[in-house]
């Protein structure tokens, strides 16, 4: 099996990664794509009709996993003219408070919303393999991860942490 792999990389490989050039327009992530489509070909290689050619489903497996890709990135770049100002060591503080909301916010959720939330944003895992985890379908972890994140947006919305904020000054007067 190995070796009829192997073989299939040597000889249409190049090919494959010319396409994948095409799909990304550029080299380096199309060398990513071709080597996660080739890594989840040889996964199923032993399952596969070798006879009539694998290209077929290594361009599927291409094609799918850039969309994945595409529809990941999209949901989670956005551009913008100006860069932000980075960090400063004074910024440390800051960041922790910010945790520290972030973690009691996620605290007050629900438990499949919290899940949700934490294995798709945290351990950066798509949305099929949170489901199987999960036991449930992905339209269901869709809806928890938007209930989820609706929620701590209220939890943690700027005006909320205002009021906290006075809260806790009131306090200490």
């Amino acid at each position: 099996m190995d070796a009829d792999f192997a073989e299939f990389v040597r000889h249409r490989g190049e090919h494959h990664l010319k396409t994948a050039v095409l799909l990304t327009g550029d080299w380096h992530s199309a060398e990513d794509l071709v080597q996660a489509g080739l890594g989840k070909l040889y996964k199923v290689w032993h399952r596969l009709d070798t006879t009539s050619g694998p290209d077929a489903y290594l361009r599927r497996i291409l094609v799918n996993t850039y969309r994945s890709w595409w529809r990941a990135r999209w949901r989670r770049e956005i551009p913008r003219a100006d860069l932000p100002d980075r960090a400063g060591a004074t910024d440390v503080g800051e960041a922790r408070a910010v945790a520290t909301d972030v973690r009691r916010a996620l605290a007050k959720l629900p438990v499949k919303q919290r899940t949700a939330l934490v294995l798709r944003f945290f351990a950066d895992l798509p949305e099929a393999e949170v489901a199987e985890l999960m036991g449930c379908s992905t339209g269901t972890v869709k809806t928890h991860t938007h209930r989820g994140l609706r929620a701590m947006r209220q939890l943690i919305s700027p005006d909320a942490l205002v009021n906290e904020i006075e809260q806790k000054g009131s306090g200490i007067r």
